[in-house]
C-alpha cells in the first residue's frame, strides 16, 4: 500500500484528515490493517483515487441509464446481502430487479472481499450489512429535514438497530463526469457528547425505573421497544444536528471531492457529514462490533456510557 496526503488536507485537531492510497492492494502487513482501522475508527477517510473495484462496462452503463424515482423514499436501491434481494423499486421497476441485483451483489461481494484482506482485523467479526446504489442528484433533492443528505450528521440508522456497532461505509464514485462533494466537520469524540446532552435523554438511560419499563415493554414486543439505548440516543443526535441551523452555519468544515472512478471508506457515526452534490454512487455498508475495534474506548458507544454512566446496549 502506498500512501500520500491528500493537496487540501488540514491536519486540524478534532476534524477528519483524508489519507490518500495510491496504490491500493489487499495484501497489506498485519500492522497496516491495523493502522488503517485504526485510522477509520479515529475519523479519518481513506480515499483510494482509482477505485479497487472493478465494474463491468456493460453493467455501469445500465446502472447510469436508469432514470430514478425523485420521491424521497427511492433516493436509494438497497441490496440485502442476506435474502440477496433489491428494494426501493417502483411496482413497475421490477423486471429490472433481476439485472440491479446481479450488480449491486457482484458490487457488495467484490467490496467485502477486499476489504477483509485490507482491514483484516475486522473481518472474522463484522456484519455485512445493505449495499445501495444512489442515482438521484443530491444537490437540489427536496427531502423533510431529517431526512436531507446536504445536511451535517452523524449517521443512525432508524429501522436497524446497531446495538453499539460501528457504522463503516465504502462508497465508489460512477458517474463518467461529476465529483462527489462532501462536507466535514468535527468527529464524534470531539463534541458528539454536546449533542448527547441536547437530547435530553440521558437522565432517563439512567433512570432504574425507566429501564425497568424499557426492559418489560422488549419482553412483550411493543412497537420500537427493541432499539437499545445507545441507538435511540444516537438517533435523537442526527436529528438534533440537522435541526439546529445555527450548527449547521457556523461550524468549521472541511470540504472534498472525490472525483469519477474513486472509491472511500469511513466511519460515519463518528464522522459529521453531509453529501452537497453528485449522483451516482454505489457503496457498501459493513457494522464492526466493539469487539474487534483496535480503540474501543473511543467508539461512540464507548464515549456515550461514559457520559450516560451506564449500560446503553441490550
Amino acid at each position: 500500500m502506498t500512501t500520500a496526503p491528500a493537496p487540501q488536507q488540514i491536519r486540524s485537531p478534532g476534524f477528519s484528515h483524508l489519507v490518500t492510497v495510491l496504490s491500493p492492494s489487499a495484501a497489506q502487513s498485519e500492522s497496516q490493517a491495523r493502522e488503517a482501522c485504526l485510522q477509520l475508527e479515529l475519523g479519518d477517510i481513506i480515499f483510494f483515487p482509482q477505485s479497487p473495484i472493478d465494474i463491468l462496462p456493460q453493467d455501469r452503463d445500465l446502472l447510469l441509464g436508469r432514470k430514478q424515482t425523485s420521491s424521497a423514499y427511492h433516493k436509494n436501491i438497497a441490496y440485502r446481502p442476506a435474502e440477496d434481494r433489491v428494494t426501493g423499486l417502483d411496482a413497475y421497476e421490477q423486471m429490472e430487479a433481476v439485472e440491479l441485483r446481479r450488480i449491486l451483489r457482484n458490487y457488495s461481494q467484490a467490496a467485502a472481499e477486499f476489504l477483509s484482506r485490507f482491514l483484516e482485523p475486522y473481518a472474522a467479526k463484522w456484519k455485512l450489512d445493505f449495499a445501495s446504489f444512489r442515482p438521484v442528484e443530491e444537490q437540489g433533492r427536496h427531502a423533510r429535514v431529517h431526512a436531507r443528505n446536504d445536511l451535517l450528521h452523524f449517521d443512525s440508522f432508524p429501522t436497524r438497530p446497531t446495538n453499539g456497532a460501528r457504522i463503516l461505509r465504502f462508497f465508489t464514485n460512477i458517474n463518467p463526469a461529476q465529483n462527489r462533494v462532501w462536507l466535514t466537520s468535527q468527529t464524534f469524540e470531539s463534541f458528539g457528547t454536546h449533542f448527547a446532552r441536547k437530547t435530553g435523554k440521558l437522565e432517563s438511560f439512567r433512570n432504574p425505573i425507566l429501564r425497568g419499563l424499557r426492559g418489560v415493554a422488549r419482553a412483550v414486543h411493543l412497537p420500537g421497544a427493541h432499539r437499545p439505548p445507545y441507538d435511540e440516543l444516537m438517533h435523537r443526535c442526527h436529528n438534533a444536528m440537522k435541526e439546529d441551523s445555527n450548527f449547521q452555519e457556523t461550524t468549521p468544515r472541511h470540504r472534498w471531492e472525490f472525483p469519477p472512478n474513486s472509491s472511500w471508506m469511513v466511519c460515519t457515526d463518528c464522522v459529521s457529514h453531509a453529501v452537497l452534490s453528485g449522483q451516482y454512487a454505489l457503496e457498501q455498508t459493513f457494522l464492526i462490533p466493539q469487539n474487534a475495534l483496535i480503540e474501543p474506548r473511543r467508539s461512540p458507544l464507548a464515549i456515550l456510557e461514559n457520559l450516560a454512566a451506564t449500560r446503553l446496549t441490550v
